[in-house]
């Protein structure tokens, strides 16, 4: 596979991205629609409990999932087969003892779990056999879910994206189904997971079938593979850590220090942002394998090309979204909350929210991805850890100094301003002028090659909104 090959891999996987990411929000409103009017009030509870636990079985995956797809991009780079063989067969054999522990316990506490979240006696023998097969699934998913990695390494994100987007019509046809005939809440999970697990066993059969010369098997286990993919595996977790605290942490810090109200505030104004936030990553997560790819061999020249571009188609994407969210954003939240009049207070968080989300996308998506494959895992994690501890410190300060202000209403403001200020003070201050080196020009010179351009384009988009608004 040569450069160019690679590069046509890539553009036409972000392509395929933005095609999966539609396609997922659309049926992710018309399945949430059916699960919310076809199921119970405690039914849909439940199932919306279970699946915030699956959102956060992500925290076990340990970086690995990630490490599988570099070292597949690695392994095609230098047509290393048999490395490859026990590397992913080191993976996928430790995933499958961490599976049968998940398992177990999953069996084991499903009566504890259920008490603890609240679930009438009534209802313990219905939800049981559902929480036991919820951890069953949950557990297969963890060795099944390398496969979609293995082809992004393989610069199949094409075929990835084609299987996953076929798991998620079956999802939504088959839920249907279950609603329309009333088989019960046990078949309706049993579809969700038979609609998450089938995918990525298609995506194996297609990941062996492209690489025949790769072997999986537990006679290729080895433990020095584990520890040597462990040390990539352990700065990506904690990096995805970071992303998670960055990201995740300002609901926390505004029920506790302003109360649950707060929290709806943050949610209502932040939603945009979060929406903006899941289209401009799509050609940054198409990039991360290619860059691996073109680290590996050893073509730094294709790799800084490849940067500047994904950069740039980046910002051209960013660019026309924030300016139009930006000045349209009371509409948006209306549209999403309902509200025929939304409180101030709610805007202020959503503008600096969309705000944050755009520098996201302007100084740190494409470099970070790509660059995590390039053999900067550890700096990069010591960067994300430093700007996530200073997140929470900018957002609790902030927002203390409001509350003792007496601006109680007001001061969840202060929560999102201060996950804005480290977003600043680390992408200009330090990601930019480390890519800039990288790629070897000045600071100036990448800004005008990248962003410059884009950002002036968008001045007659802005003009005609104002002269709209």
């Amino acid at each position: 596979m040569n450069t160019d090959d690679v590069k046509k891999a890539a553009w036409s996987g972000a392509l395929s991205n933005y095609g999966r990411t539609i396609l997922r929000i659309v049926l992710g409103l018309v399945t949430f629609r059916m699960l919310y009017q076809g199921l119970s009030r405690d039914d849909f509870g439940f199932w919306s409990l279970l699946w915030s636990v699956f959102g956060y079985g992500i925290l076990l995956d340990f970086g690995f999932g990630y490490a599988a797809q570099k070292r597949v991009a690695e392994g095609l780079a230098k047509r290393d087969w048999e490395r490859l063989s026990r590397a992913l067969s080191t993976i996928f054999f430790f995933y499958l003892a961490a599976a049968t522990l998940i398992g177990l316990a999953g069996w084991a506490l499903a009566d504890p779990l259920m008490h603890w979240l609240g679930v009438s006696p009534d209802k313990i023998n219905l939800y049981r056999p559902v929480t036991i097969i919820f951890f069953a699934g949950m557990a297969l998913g963890f060795p099944l879910g390398i496969f979609p990695e293995v082809l992004r390494g393989l610069q199949q994100l094409k075929t990835a994206n084609r299987i996953a987007m076929l798991g998620l019509v079956a999802n939504a046809v088959l839920l249907a189904l279950a609603l329309h005939f009333n088989w019960g809440l046990f078949a309706v999970f049993a579809i969700a997971l038979l609609c998450v697990l089938g995918p990525d066993i298609l995506a194996g059969f297609a990941a062996l079938r492209a690489m025949p010369e790769v072997r999986l098997r537990p006679s290729l286990f080895s433990r020095s593979e584990l520890f040597s993919t462990g040390k990539f595996s352990l700065f990506a977790w904690l990096n995805m850590i970071s992303n998670l605290l960055r990201n995740k942490t300002d609901q926390v810090v505004a029920g506790a220090l302003v109360g649950l109200p707060a929290v709806s505030i943050y949610q209502a104004g932040g939603k945009a942002g979060e929406m903006f936030g899941i289209i401009t990553k799509q050609i940054s997560d198409a990039l991360s394998p290619a860059a691996a790819f073109l680290h590996a061999g050893g073509r730094r020249d294709a790799l800084h090309e490849m940067f500047r571009k994904g950069l740039r188609l980046t910002v051209l994407v960013a660019a026309p979204l924030y300016t139009g969210g930006a000045l349209y954003l009371d509409l948006l939240v209306r549209i999403l909350t309902g509200e025929k009049q939304p409180a101030f207070a709610t805007l202020i968080v959503g503008e600096i929210l969309l705000f944050w989300y755009f520098h996201l996308a302007l100084t740190h998506l494409v470099f970070k991805k790509m660059f995590m494959m390039c053999g900067q895992e550890r700096r990069l994690m010591w960067q994300g850890l430093a700007e996530a501890a200073l997140n929470i410190l900018f957002s609790v300060s902030l927002t203390l100094f409001l509350v003792h202000r007496n601006w109680q209403g007001d001061a969840v403001v202060g929560v999102a301003a201060g996950s804005v200020l480290p977003t600043i003070l680390f992408g200009w201050g330090l990601l930019w002028r480390w890519a800039a080196r990288e790629v070897n020009t000045s600071p100036l010179a990448l800004f005008s090659s990248t962003i410059a351009r884009p950002l002036l384009a968008c001045i007659p988009m802005l003009a005609t909104g104002l002269l709209c608004r």
